[in-house]
């Protein structure tokens, strides 16, 4: 029998925020929950204060950290920013790094928008499991114009199929089915899919790995 994690004050089994319930989601699917309880403690907060920062209800919160509701994309976005990480590295703390992994095509995948299921949910599918010295995620439906990136390091963004338009440092780019564009890191971008059945593969190095710049010797 499995143990019983402790709760803490404003802690509830209960939430109507939108989420995917563990019970019925695919096998295998991160358990990021964890991490986030970790990362929440060794930052000495309350989960009330990271609810309070993310937009999300502290109910809720308890739910995925104890591993009985899953996060949409956007909502652990939110809550990357209220712990000062990103999603990626919760995402990466979910497994232990392998030195040699096989990530099949069915394997799970993370709802990114709040909206209901359908032919054109928006999904996200990390390629890459454990920290690595570099992540790997494919997109696939919609994807939020409206939130703007900056990596430490740099990335890639390749389109398997359909079409997608990025804007990079203050530049407007269309990509179609073969094309990959090069971000630097610290430069400002974001990207949205221009038709249905578009499917993006990002591909970067680590936020955590230090790249020393020789291009001057």
């Amino acid at each position: 029998m499995g143990t019983t994690e402790s709760s803490e004050p404003g802690e509830s089994s209960e939430s109507s925020e939108v989420g995917e319930p563990s019970g019925v989601s695919e096998a295998g699917a991160p358990r990021i929950g964890p991490g986030i309880r970790r990362l929440r403690r060794a930052l000495d907060l309350t989960l009330a204060d990271v609810a309070a920062r993310a937009g999300v209800s502290a109910p809720f919160l308890s739910q995925v950290e104890n591993g009985r509701s899953r996060p949409s994309m956007g909502s652990l976005q939110r809550i990357a920013d209220a712990l000062d990480t990103t999603a990626v590295q919760l995402l990466a703390a979910a497994d232990p790094p392998r030195p040699v992994d096989v990530v099949r095509g069915g394997s799970a995948s993370v709802r990114e928008g709040e909206g209901g299921e359908g032919a054109g949910e928006a999904r996200m599918r990390p390629l890459v499991r454990g920290h690595q010295r570099l992540h790997a995620l494919e997109f696939t439906g919609d994807h939020d114009w409206g939130r703007e990136y900056r990596h430490r390091n740099d990335e890639i963004l390749y389109v398997a199929d359909g079409s997608a338009e990025v804007e990079a440092d203050g530049s407007v780019y269309r990509l179609d089915r073969g094309d990959t564009l090069y971000c630097a890191a610290e430069l400002p971008h974001r990207w949205r899919p221009l038709e249905e059945g578009t499917r993006v593969l990002v591909v970067g190095i680590a936020d955590g790995v230090r790249v020393v710049d020789d291009r001057g010797c």
